[in-house]
């Protein structure tokens, strides 16, 4: 196995495609590439059309998969606001790619595992990891990984949904000779090769874990016996200068999504608070509740979310051999909007994981696992890390 990343900052479509497919090419080392994953900033929007093509041209008998970002990343690099195409390209011998393009009206209605695995045509028992990029203006992407949870519980799923576009029709989705306006693509991986998500969410806790002892939908009424409202008035004087300014606007709700009572730090699934009730002091989270979760405060801002992502990658780096690449979906109010600089998080992968060929791009939503299960995140890094599965 063997991958490359390249990153044009030419404002021309064909060009900038023949610099990065170049530069995969000397990366590759003679290898064949049988998988290019492209992003293109909007600036490219005018020649998306013709892209499927020039990349097949460049780099011949590779699957496409792609879409538009507002932000891009290639050979390790963040670029915002400006020009910018990558190719990351992956020579896999002993795996399977299942392709597979889906608009809103072909997505079976419920979580029938069956009819999801109809769907795409993927067969469990190949044991696959799913790369997944969706345009959340056009597609339901919280059906769609609910839908592959249901048909393939055991399977990673990573990816993000496509941005830069403000309106339906404006982002593009690529999947092998086709630049798509709408819906989501996939590609199913599957036989020699093994995939290692890290999704860091950037939070850290506050005060102690409880138990929600009283919810209904999304309402979160009791947290250890006592209204939640309570909990926050006697947590909040507590907290060192820093800490307060924070819970004023970086406050969130992390939820335990393991099926027993058990919280691992890491595991919990981060959510907004969307308002409260003054009278009975609940909270609105932005997402549904279980009587019997764990659940706990966290806050949120650039040093907790380095800190957060360097303990992730120390752990990944300390457990095994490094990966063959790597792609990055990361949120568009991450990189230089919340750390003041370009290039922090690939730095830091650098930094913690070495000189691994990454690409990826800035999304309107990162798709990652929390807790046993696929989620649609928010100010999130998600990471794959590719290696073979003999490794």
């Amino acid at each position: 196995m063997r991958w490359a990343s390249a990153l044009s900052k030419n404002e021309r479509t064909p060009e900038a495609v023949a610099e990065a497919a170049a530069e995969i090419r000397r990366g590759l080392a003679g290898a064949s590439a049988d998988l290019v994953v492209a992003f293109v900033s909007p600036h490219h929007l005018d020649g998306a059309a013709r892209l499927p093509e020039q990349v097949a041209a460049a780099v011949p008998g590779a699957l496409l998969a792609g879409c538009t970002g507002g932000g891009i990343i290639g050979a390790g690099h963040e670029v915002e606001d400006a020009p910018a195409l990558s190719l990351t390209a992956a020579s896999l011998p002993g795996v399977r790619l299942t392709p597979f393009h889906l608009e809103q009206h072909e997505l079976p209605e419920g979580p029938d595992a069956q009819e999801w695995r109809e769907t795409i045509d993927v067969d469990p028992a190949t044991r696959p990891h799913f790369l997944l990029l969706a345009d959340p203006l056009t597609i339901d992407a919280g059906a769609l990984i609910g839908g592959l949870d249901a048909a393939y519980p055991a399977a990673s799923k990573v990816g993000g949904l496509a941005s830069g576009g403000p309106v339906p029709g404006a982002n593009r989705v690529f999947l092998g000779n086709t630049a798509h306006r709408g819906g989501a693509v996939g590609v199913g991986l599957s036989g020699n090769v093994m995939v290692e998500t890290i999704v860091a969410q950037g939070c850290r806790p506050v005060g102690k874990p409880m138990i929600a002892t009283r919810c209904q939908g999304n309402v979160l009424q009791e947290v250890d016996g006592r209204a939640p409202i309570e909990v926050l008035r006697e947590l909040y004087p507590t907290l060192p200068a820093r800490d307060q300014e924070l819970f004023r606007h970086s406050l969130f709700l992390g939820i335990e999504m393991r099926d027993s009572v058990e919280y691992r730090e890491g595991e919990l699934l981060v959510r907004n608070l969307m308002g409260m009730d003054p009278k009975t002091g609940a909270l609105v989270v932005g997402a549904l509740l279980h009587p019997m979760q764990v659940v706990q405060f966290l806050l949120r801002d650039a040093r907790t979310a380095e800190e957060d992502l360097a303990r992730m990658l120390d752990r990944s780096a300390a457990r095994t051999n490094p990966p063959r690449g790597a792609l990055l979906f990361s949120c568009l109010g991450r990189g230089a909007h919340l750390f003041g600089r370009p290039d922090h998080d690939t730095d830091l992968f650098r930094s913690k994981v070495g000189a691994v060929p990454l690409g990826g791009f800035f999304c309107n939503g990162e798709i990652g696992p929390v807790g046993g299960a696929t989620f649609l995140h928010g100010y999130t890094s998600a990471f794959a890390l590719f290696r073979e599965a003999a490794s």
